[in-house]
């Protein structure tokens, strides 16, 4: 082995691209706009296919896993033109967004875009996607979701050694917590109710907050 030098270690960390220690998993979502008639903004919603071994029939934004080299912009775009078989043309990205990370070591991106109304015609990706609908902005602009506080607890292996580390009584261990917001929305013309939650809903009030705040600046 090679004498440990500060040239060798200035040569070890050249290049190096700082990462999280452990392992995580990476995603982006769109948070998609759609122009009605009017010119009323509302966001759209996709409800996972039931046949999806994850969230089956869970209500989310379009996205999905960032493969290798990609950006969170290019990720967003992608997995929205092929859930919701839109051209990529029908998709203006407008920028990145606010992101999560997740307790349960994964990060999810988000981004901000626009899809032209007349696109979305088209049948969706039904081995991903079972239903889309849209919700007004205003809807979330104007109001506040229910919000629950969860208790995050490691769970500790057995025989895990607090005497070697000299804690024989038990270690304090650091506790977090993990917001669930949960937005109900009623279809106007059917009736039809819809739950937005989790994570979904997190970056839906996100949104709401930054957009209540801009209408709010006297500037």
């Amino acid at each position: 082995m090679k004498k440990l030098t500060i040239g060798g270690i200035e040569g070890a960390l050249r290049g190096h691209v700082p990462k999280p220690i452990g392992r995580y998993g990476y995603s982006a979502v769109m948070l998609p706009l759609v122009r009605g008639a009017g010119g009323e903004l509302s966001l759209l919603y996709e409800v996972r296919a039931d046949e999806l071994k994850k969230q089956p029939g869970e209500i989310a934004f379009p996205g999905g896993k960032m493969e290798r080299g990609e950006t969170p912009e290019q990720t967003a775009v992608r997995e929205t033109c092929e859930e919701l078989c839109v051209p990529e043309s029908a998709v203006r990205l407008i920028r990145q967004f606010d992101y999560i990370v997740s307790y349960s070591n994964f990060t999810i991106y988000s981004c901000v875009g626009e899809i032209d109304a007349g696109a979305l015609a088209a049948e969706p990706n039904r081995g991903e996607v079972k239903d889309t609908f849209l919700v007004p902005l205003s809807f979330f602009v104007d109001g506040e979701p229910e919000v629950y506080v969860n208790r995050v607890a490691p769970v500790i292996a057995d025989g895990f050694p607090y005497e070697r580390i000299k804690f024989r009584d038990g270690y304090s261990w650091r506790e977090g917590q993990s917001t669930v917001p949960i937005y109900v929305w009623r279809e106007p013309n059917t009736g039809v109710e819809r739950i937005i939650w989790g994570l979904t809903a997190q970056l839906t009030r996100r949104f709401a907050e930054v957009v209540r705040a801009s209408l709010l600046s006297p500037q």
